[in-house]
């Protein structure tokens, strides 16, 4: 397998004299298994319990000293504890709220050892009232694979020296960047088709692993809900909703599915636990803080491009396009902007927001915010004079770098509103996206 860069944070994380046992967050699939087995080549002794079998999960529910479990662990996996660092991994963990609440007394009273747990259906036990050790744990989230890790995988590393560059060093790339980029935009980052991909070069190949993970996601729809009458919408929303990736919903009704905006938005959180997609919401504002208005009409934004390309039937249209802005009315180049400013966040609970001013019709694509300030970013090609809703947000703000993502090399503009404000637009390829804050430091720092 490739090498993600989440392996970089793990790094840190055991470096910290003050790690907490981490609790490793992502939607089913997105290889956390993967990442920590990888990671625990790094300790001297690794422990690995999945919580699905029953002798691992009565193991860690047994009344005994912690000290006691400890010791019993190492013989449970048949292995003598060799001096140096130990790491337990305990995947699948909502299937013992035991062991969750266990983490706590790791924490307290064997800091010497490194714990992780993950789980596919993790992120739903705050429906279950199952109780997390407040304080006692820490959260990373592992996203979709990136370009930069769609890169590292196909053996362009040389390339990704080129983006480690100055922004405008790529531009003598670019033409092979963007190419490469597409071809990321057709596979999306779920790992096991990143991982064919890279072995067959055959886009039409990996659909049959679209097709799994697909229906396990709809599998998965009665542990989502816990048999709630809930299962029907969820599943719904898993076969058609991939068809409305970048535009905006509306809840009753969705997609004339007959059903009501009270059990719609319910199925759209629960999936949003899981971390399969995100209801993007509006905001009016051009200040900090940035409070996403959740009364309006949201966008519906899913995980990974490569499953939205596939279960919306699109995949053609992306191949032979020559410019993915105007590829599938532009929504898929929304969808791709938002999978890779999401991978620039390792946090849980992140989300993305657009601005879209009220009565006006003006909407800017997305609100990124770095370094405590904000910036405007649209998805759009052409000449800076088509860039209306860019400039309302402009004039009614004190902003005064914005971003447009595009299919050109990049540049870096001056432009006035029609009002006369002069700001800078920051003109950046997709394959750029992963670069962002980088690129804004460099141009702040000009």
């Amino acid at each position: 397998m490739f090498r993600r860069n989440i392996i970089s944070k793990l790094e840190a994380w055991k470096q910290d004299k003050k790690h907490k046992p981490l609790i490793l967050r992502g939607a089913r699939q997105v290889g956390k298994t993967t990442v920590v087995n990888e990671f625990g080549s790094q300790f001297d002794n690794y422990l690995y319990f999945n919580l699905e079998r029953n002798e691992n999960a009565k193991l860690f529910e047994m009344e005994i000293p912690l000290d006691d479990l400890v010791n019993m662990l190492y013989a449970s996996v048949g292995k003598v504890k060799k001096e140096g660092t130990t790491l337990v991994f305990i995947d699948e963990i909502q299937n013992s709220p035991k062991t969750i609440a266990l983490l706590r007394y790791f924490y307290e009273l064997r800091p010497d050892l490194y714990v992780i747990a993950a789980g596919s259906l993790l992120e739903n036990l705050v429906d279950v009232k199952v109780s997390f050790p407040v304080g006692r744990v820490q959260y990373l989230a592992l996203r979709p694979c990136s370009f930069s890790e769609f890169l590292g995988a196909i053996g362009k590393n040389n390339l990704l020296a080129v983006l480690s560059q100055k922004a405008e060093y790529t531009v003598a790339f670019h033409e092979q960047l963007m190419h490469l980029f597409n071809q990321y935009t057709i596979v999306g980052g779920m790992p096991e088709a990143v991982q064919q991909y890279a072995e067959t070069q055959d886009v039409i190949g990996i659909e049959d692993v679209y097709e799994t993970l697909v229906q396990a996601y709809k599998d998965d729809s009665e542990k989502y809900v816990r048999g709630n009458k809930l299962t029907d919408v969820v599943r719904f929303i898993l076969s058609y909703g991939w068809a409305f990736s970048g535009e905006t919903i509306t809840l009753g009704n969705f997609a004339n599915s007959g059903y009501k905006s009270r059990e719609v938005g319910e199925a759209f959180r629960l999936l949003e636990k899981a971390m399969l997609l995100e209801l993007v919401y509006p905001v009016s504002s051009t200040q900090l803080p940035i409070i996403p208005e959740t009364k309006r009409m949201p966008k519906l934004i899913w995980f990974d491009t490569g499953l939205v390309n596939y279960q919306a039937g699109i995949r053609k249209e992306i191949i032979g396009s020559t410019d993915m802005v105007d590829s599938w009315r532009g929504h898929i180049a929304e969808q791709i902007t938002a999978q890779e400013l999401l991978a620039l966040e390792d946090r849980v609970g992140q989300h993305r927001s657009f601005w879209a001013k009220p009565n006006n019709g003006a909407e800017v694509d997305f609100i990124f915010t770095h370094n405590s300030k904000l910036y405007p970013i649209e998805v759009k090609s052409g000449t800076n004079a088509h860039l209306r809703s860019l400039q309302v947000f402009m004039d009614s703000s004190d902003v005064n770098i914005a971003i447009r993502i595009w299919s050109k090399p990049y540049s870096v503009d001056k432009v006035k509103t029609i009002h006369g404000k002069e700001f800078t637009l920051i003109n950046l390829p997709f394959y750029l996206i992963g670069n962002l804050r980088n690129v804004l430091d460099a141009v702040v720092d000009e």
